[in-house]
C-alpha cells in the first residue's frame, strides 16, 4: 500500500463521521451529506497520489465535499433560485450551538436514533453515517442481505428528510427517552471496532473504539446519574483495556484465557473498577451494560486466568439472562458454565441454542472449544470447520484454525 493509499484508508476512519456530521449541519439533508462525502474521498483517491496528501486531510476532505454538495443542489435547483444559490456559496459561517454539547457527531447521532425511526433503522443509519461502516458490515452485523439493509438505510434517510427531523441534541427532558437507542448503537460501533466484522478490514479498528468511547463521555456528560451511561462507558473502558493484547505478532485473534494481561491498560482498567464500585454504590438495580460492565471488572480483576473468581461471573450472567434473555447471553453463559461445573454441562446447555444460533460462529467456536476439551476430536474439528467458514475477520478465522489443526489427526 502506497503512502497516498495508507492516508486516505486512515483518513476515512479518522474524518468520516466528521465530514458527514459538518455537511448535515450545513445543508440539512443526509442524503446530500453522505454522497458529497463519498465523492471527496473518490476525489482524494485520484488526486492525493499524485498531488501528495494534503496538510490537514480533513480539512481538505471538508472542503471539497462542501463543493461536491453545492454543485449537487446547483444541478437539482430550479434555474432562477439564485438567491438560495448565492446563500450556498457564501454562507460558510457556523450555526449557534443547538445543545448543551457543541459537537456535531453526537447531534448527527441522535438525528439518526430519532424515535420516528424503526429501532433496526436508527442501528443501520447510525453505524453508516456515524461509524462509517459499509452496507456489506451493516448487514452482517444484523445477519441479513445487503440489499435489505441498502433499502433500510435509504428509508430512515428518507423519513428524515420527509419529517424534518432537526439535527440537534435533544433538550435536556428529550434526552432519557431517546438516549436508549444512542446507547445501543455506540456500542456496535465499538464493538465493530473491537473486532471489526469484515474480511477485508483491520481486524481491530481503534478509530471506532475511540469514538465510540468519546461520545459516550460526552453522553455521561450530558445525564451524569444515568446509571446504563456510566454502565456502557465503564464496559468500553474495560474492554479497550484489553485491545493491545488482542491480537499476536503474526495478527492472529488472542482468546482472553492466552492474553498477556501484562499488556493490558491499567489506567483505563482502573477508571472502568471506579465507574463500576460507583454504579454498585448507588443502590440502584443495574440494567444491562451495567451488569455486562460488572462481568469485565471481574475479568480485569484476575492476575492470572485460573483466579478469575467464576461463580461470581456465573450469577451475574443468571442476573444478565433476567435482564436481556437472548441465545447469545446463554452462550456466554455457558462458558461460565464450563469452568464451574465441566464442559460436558457446558456443551449441554450449548446444543439446546443450536436451532437459534446456527448462523452465528461463536456458537460453533464455542462448541468446538468444549468438544475439544472432552476429547471427542472428530466433532470438534467439524465444529470448527463451521466456525471458519462463518467468521469474517481474518485475526479470528486464523486463531479458529490453529485451533482446528492443534487435534492433529483426531
Amino acid at each position: 500500500m502506497t503512502d497516498a493509499e495508507e492516508a486516505i484508508t486512515q483518513a476515512h476512519h479518522e474524518e468520516w463521521a466528521r465530514v458527514v456530521a459538518a455537511l448535515t449541519r450545513r445543508f440539512g439533508d443526509l442524503d446530500i451529506a453522505e454522497e458529497a462525502a463519498a465523492e471527496a474521498f473518490a476525489t482524494a483517491v485520484e488526486r492525493w497520489p499524485s498531488d501528495g496528501v494534503p496538510p490537514n486531510p480533513g480539512a481538505w476532505l471538508t472542503t471539497t465535499a462542501n463543493r461536491k454538495a453545492i454543485d449537487r443542489i446547483r444541478r437539482e435547483s430550479k434555474r432562477d433560485d439564485k438567491q438560495k444559490e448565492a446563500q450556498l456559496v457564501y454562507d460558510d459561517d457556523p450555526p449557534e450551538p443547538l445543545g448543551a454539547i457543541d459537537d456535531d457527531r453526537l447531534r448527527l447521532i441522535f438525528t439518526c436514533c430519532h424515535p420516528a425511526l424503526a429501532t433496526e433503522a436508527r442501528l443501520a443509519l447510525t453505524l453508516r453515517m456515524v461509524g462509517g461502516l459499509t452496507v456489506p458490515e451493516i448487514a452482517r452485523a444484523f445477519l441479513v442481505a445487503e440489499t435489505t439493509m441498502g433499502q433500510r438505510i435509504t428509508r430512515a434517510k428518507a423519513k428524515i428528510k420527509a419529517a424534518r427531523i432537526p439535527y440537534r441534541v435533544p433538550s435536556a427532558e428529550d434526552l432519557p427517552s431517546r438516549v436508549s437507542g444512542v446507547l445501543a448503537v455506540l456500542f456496535l460501533v465499538f464493538n465493530e471496532g473491537y473486532l471489526a466484522t469484515g474480511p477485508d478490514t483491520d481486524p481491530v479498528r481503534q478509530d471506532l473504539t475511540a469514538e465510540a468511547i468519546r461520545l459516550t463521555r460526552l453522553i455521561r456528560a450530558l445525564l451524569p446519574e444515568d446509571g446504563e451511561v456510566t454502565g456502557l462507558l465503564a464496559l468500553m473502558l474495560l474492554t479497550e483495556a484489553r485491545r493491545s493484547a488482542r491480537l499476536s505478532a503474526s495478527g492472529e485473534l488472542v482468546a482472553l484465557d492466552e492474553q498477556d494481561r501484562g499488556a493490558w491498560d491499567a489506567e483505563l482498567i482502573a477508571e472502568g473498577h471506579r465507574l463500576v464500585r460507583e454504579r454498585l454504590a448507588s443502590g440502584v438495580a443495574p440494567g444491562r451494560y451495567q451488569v455486562l460492565a460488572a462481568i469485565n471488572a471481574v475479568h480485569t480483576s484476575a492476575r492470572d486466568m485460573r483466579d478469575t473468581d467464576w461463580s461470581q461471573v456465573l450469577a451475574l450472567y443468571d442476573q444478565l439472562v433476567r435482564l436481556d434473555p437472548s441465545p447469545v447471553v446463554a452462550l456466554n453463559r455457558a462458558v461460565a458454565v464450563a469452568e464451574l461445573d465441566g464442559p460436558e454441562v457446558a456443551l449441554a446447555a450449548v446444543g439446546r441454542l443450536e436451532s437459534r444460533l446456527a448462523g452465528y460462529h461463536p456458537f460453533h467456536a464455542t462448541r468446538a472449544d468444549l468438544l475439544r476439551r472432552l476429547g471427542r476430536g472428530e466433532e470438534a474439528r467439524a465444529a470448527y470447520d463451521e466456525a471458519i467458514a462463518l467468521a469474517g475477520n481474518t485475526a479470528e478465522t486464523a486463531a479458529l484454525t490453529r485451533r482446528r489443526d492443534q487435534l492433529g489427526g483426531a
